[in-house]
Parts: C-alpha cells; sequence; structure tokens
C-alpha cells in the first residue's frame, strides 16, 4: 500500500510525500482466543546497534488494525456489537434495521434501509458464490476420483446427476 502511492502521491525521489497507510482486516470467525478483539499493529524504531533517532513521521508509515468479531451477546463494546449486527449472515434486513435503531439509537431512513439491505443481499450473494465454488470444487472432485477408477462415463454422468441435481447437460459440462 506504501509503494502503490509511488506515481499517484509522489515521483521521483519525493519519499516526504509519502502518506500513511491503515489496513484494517475483520476477521468474521477467528479463534476463541481473539472474538471480540480490536488489535493495532504499528512501526516502530528500536535501535539494535547504535543510537540513531529518526523522527517518527520518517518511520511510522503503516498501522495494521484487526478487527476479530464473535458472538454479538458476548460482547461489551458498542463498536463491536454494531460490526456483529451489520456483518452477520444470519440476521435479515428488517432485524438488523430494528436492532439499530433500538439498540443504537440509529434512525432508520428509507436511504439508511436500503443501504442494509443492499449490504444483506451482497453477502448473501458473497456466501452463494462460495457454495457454487465448493460444490463446483467437490462435483470435479469426484469426477477426478471416478475416472480414476475407471468408472464408464454413462455411470459418472448418472452420479453427478444424481448426486448434485444436475441435468444431463450441466453434468456433461464438468466432464469436459
Amino acid at each position: 500500500m506504501i509503494s502503490a502511492q509511488y506515481g499517484t502521491e509522489f515521483t521521483e525521489a519525493h519519499y516526504e510525500k509519502i502518506k500513511k497507510v491503515y489496513s484494517i482486516w475483520i476477521c468474521m470467525n477467528p479463534p476463541k482466543n481473539r472474538e471480540n478483539s480490536i488489535t493495532s499493529y504499528l512501526i516502530s524504531e528500536k535501535n539494535l546497534i547504535g543510537d540513531v533517532k529518526e523522527t517518527k513521521s520518517n518511520y511510522d508509515l503503516m498501522t495494521a488494525v484487526m478487527i476479530c468479531l464473535g458472538k454479538n451477546e458476548s460482547t461489551d463494546t458498542n463498536v463491536l456489537k454494531l460490526l456483529n449486527v451489520l456483518l452477520s449472515t444470519e440476521t435479515d434486513s428488517e432485524d438488523k434495521c430494528q436492532i439499530l435503531e433500538d439498540d443504537f439509537k440509529i434512525k432508520m431512513t428509507q436511504t439508511l434501509e436500503s443501504e442494509v439491505s443492499l449490504m444483506c443481499n451482497l453477502s448473501k450473494g458473497v456466501e452463494e458464490q462460495g457454495i457454487q465454488k465448493g460444490l463446483e470444487q467437490g462435483i470435479q472432485a469426484m469426477i477426478a476420483t471416478l475416472k480414476k477408477l475407471q468408472i464408464p462415463t454413462e455411470t459418472i454422468l448418472m452420479e453427478i446427476c444424481e448426486k448434485f441435481s444436475l441435468t444431463r447437460e450441466d453434468a456433461e459440462k464438468y466432464l469436459k
């Protein structure tokens, strides 16, 4: 992110024009010991040999923030509760809007409601893409295994049609 600034934020040797960058990672399913936490990682100066002092603005160019979500009811921190509500894949947009209004006193406007709905639809779309990709990988693995076992193509077609509820035409596409 820092080097990507070359040519847009600074050119040639004008490194003094580099701007600090922040990398924010939102982890939806972190390990239990990281749930409901926000951790900041900074670059700091530490002299290993010698005693050189650099101006902080010359090296403090990147901060990473890791936001690890958990169960909504297991945190007392409002920002984590809010993110848990907004990014939940188990709560529909109507319920999210109600929670935002009741628990966080956020006045729901038509624009805000449509944005929450759009965000819910986006997460559903991402989930569906993941399911589809996993399904395709499963079908391809099954075909590869059946071919390795020298199962006839016709039998493979029937099996994947049955196991994955595919039409013969769709199953044939996977065989190619």
